[in-house]
Parts: structure tokens; sequence; C-alpha cells
């Protein structure tokens, strides 16, 4: 592994010399204006910040075989640090890193660690907890949509974080969930949009990684809110806002502490306050007071003064979940597989693996 004092450093933000390879695994094409796109713009964010350095990038890799043959080939070309960017490349990315000692991996959402396996995310909850207080502000059926991609803790934590986001601002709304099984499907996200718009949903919101729901919210003149990244440019009407991501920062933190020799293999999980998540720019028909509102929760949530799952929270069934003054651990947010009050949906019995 290579470690570098601050002359090292120095030589790598200066004059270039030393040359770091860092190589990216995308589950979807760089073009999906969501989730991939958004790591991408981290990728091009470090090659400006570090002159020196060199990437490489695998996109629209399946979850499986597949990725295992694509990350060892990283590794096997020389990459000093190898990120694996989709909670399915957890075990492949494992897998190879046990051939590769001298390479650091770092696994985006997923817990499993190993001597040089790391893994990182985003606190993005606190972003959906934002758009959910738009998203109540602005429904008149009281009916929120939400298209789902798997049902795992990370998106059972956001769809929860949003609820109680909706529900801050209009105790009567109902977030509708209607899973379709792929993080990347425009065809079957936009089944998914139209079905709930058919049940009365006049906000559309989703998790997946294209614009699909938001151009389908627009076609059939709803609201919409986007995920991933600011999706306006593709739903100027209907988008109202969106929990965007900001990989840029979290990325360079983590090559520095590799440049210097810090670097050690634990769970990095920021937030507001780093700007690793944030909202797009919210749409101009949300009301003035709303608009202020949610921009005084976004800066207590970012100072630590607001915590978006402080109980009491009740679950679905009405079963208190977290009681009154108290606050979930992060390893208790990581494995949340249960729905808030509010949430219209059901749950296999266990995580998608």
């Amino acid at each position: 592994m290579k470690k570098l004092g601050s002359f090292g450093l120095i030589l790598l933000m200066g004059l270039s010399i030393f040359a770091l390879k860092i190589g990216f695994v995308y589950v979807g094409p760089v073009s999906d204006a969501g989730w991939s796109y958004a790591h991408d713009q981290g990728r091009q964010y470090l090659e400006k910040i570090f002159p020196g350095i060199e990437t490489m990038y695998f996109e629209a890799v399946p979850e499986g075989a597949e990725s295992v043959a694509r990350i060892r080939q990283l590794a096997a070309d020389g990459c000093d640090i190898v990120f694996t960017t989709s909670f399915g490349y957890m075990d492949p990315t494992l897998e190879v890193a046990k051939d590769f000692p001298d390479t650091i991996f770092m696994h985006c959402s997923g817990f499993k660690r190993a001597e040089n396996v790391g893994t990182y995310f985003g606190r993005i909850y606190q972003a959906d907890f934002l758009v959910g207080m738009v998203a109540g502000a602005m429904t008149k059926t009281n009916i929120i949509g939400y298209v789902a991609p798997h049902p795992i803790p990370e998106v059972v934590r956001g769809i929860n974080a949003f609820t109680l986001g909706v529900r801050k601002v209009n105790p009567y709304a109902v977030v509708k969930v209607v899973w379709v099984n792929a993080w990347f499907d425009p065809a079957t996200e936009k089944e998914a949009a139209l079905s709930l718009i058919e049940a009365g949903a006049d906000v559309v919101a989703h998790g997946q990684d294209s614009p699909a729901v938001n151009q389908t919210a627009q076609e059939h003149g709803v609201w919409s809110i986007g995920y991933n990244n600011d999706m306006s440019a593709f739903a100027p009407e209907s988008h109202l806002t969106a929990a965007i991501w900001n990989w840029g920062p979290l990325y360079e933190k983590i090559v520095k502490s590799v440049i210097d020799g810090t670097w050690k293999s634990e769970d990095l999980w920021p937030g507001l306050e780093m700007g690793v998540v944030d909202i797009a720019p919210i749409h101009s028909a949300v009301p003035r007071p709303i608009r202020a509102f949610v921009e005084t929760y976004k800066k207590r949530i970012a100072l630590g003064q607001y915590k978006i799952f402080e109980g009491p929270i009740k679950d679905q069934n009405g079963e208190v979940r977290i009681p009154e003054g108290v606050v979930p651990s992060d390893e208790e947010l990581l494995s949340m597989y249960w729905f808030v009050e509010g949430v219209e949906g059901t749950l296999p019995e266990s995580p998608v693996e």
C-alpha cells in the first residue's frame, strides 16, 4: 500500500509527480441522471482536486459474478483504491480484496469490512425528511406515491424519513409504496408511477436511478420529488425538489487519508454537515413559508439539533417502536426494516440480499 507523508501530499497536489490510480464500479450507466451519475461526478471532482491521479471506471455492471470480474480487473490493473458503489457489490468486494491485500477497497452502503476494505455512505435520510416536508405541504389528496427500488434497510430508512417529513407538515397524508425491485428500470418505474397516480396520488416520489417517475408525473399533471440528483431538467413543471448526493467531498477525504497514511477500515457516514447530502432547489410553486420551514430544519439537522428518528415513533401497525426521547443508534438505523406510521405498503419477511 502506498503511504505518503506531508511531502508526498505536496507533490501530488502541486507538482503531480505521484500518480495515484483509482477505480470505480457503477451499477448503472453514468448517463442515468441519478445514482451512478452522481458517483461519476465525484470521480471527476477528484481529477480536478488532485491533478496527478488517474481514474478509471466500469459502468452498468450487474450485481453478481460480473461485478467480481470487474472489481478484480481494476485491482489487477494497479488501482491503489477501488470504489464499489452498490449494495450488491459487498460480498464480491470482500472476495476480491482477499487476493489484493495491498489495495484499498471502499464499498458504498454495505456493512461488512476487512483489513483493506472500508465502507461509506451518506445520511441521505436527512434529505429524504426535508423533501418529505415539501411533498406533505403540496398534496391536496393526502395521498403521496413512492416508487421504491429494493426492500433493504437503506431504502426502508429513506421511505420512513420521507414519511416523517410528510407528516411533520401534514399529519393526514399517507405514503403509498410500490416496489419495482430494480435500481434502474425506467419502463417499470413508469408503470409503478402510473399505478400510484391512478390510486389518487397527486405527488409522486421515488428512490430510483432514473427520472422516469418525474417525467411520468409531469405527463399526468401531478407533482414529483426526485432522487440522487436534481432531476428538474427532465420534468421542470412537476419537479418540486430532490434528495441529492454530492460525493466529491467524501471522496476527497478518503483519498487524502490514503495519501497521508491515515486510512483505516471503518464505516464513514456523513450527512448535511459535510455537504455529502442535500436537497435540490425547491420549485417556486411551493409557498415561501414552507420553503423557510424546510431551510430551518435543514440547518437544525446539520448542527445536530434535530434528530429525525427521535421517539416517540410508531410503526404502521400503531406499535411504539422508538420510545419517547430515545434516539436510535447508527447500528439500529442501518438495520431498520419496518415502516413508520403513515406508510401504506408491505415488506418481505427479510431484506433482499
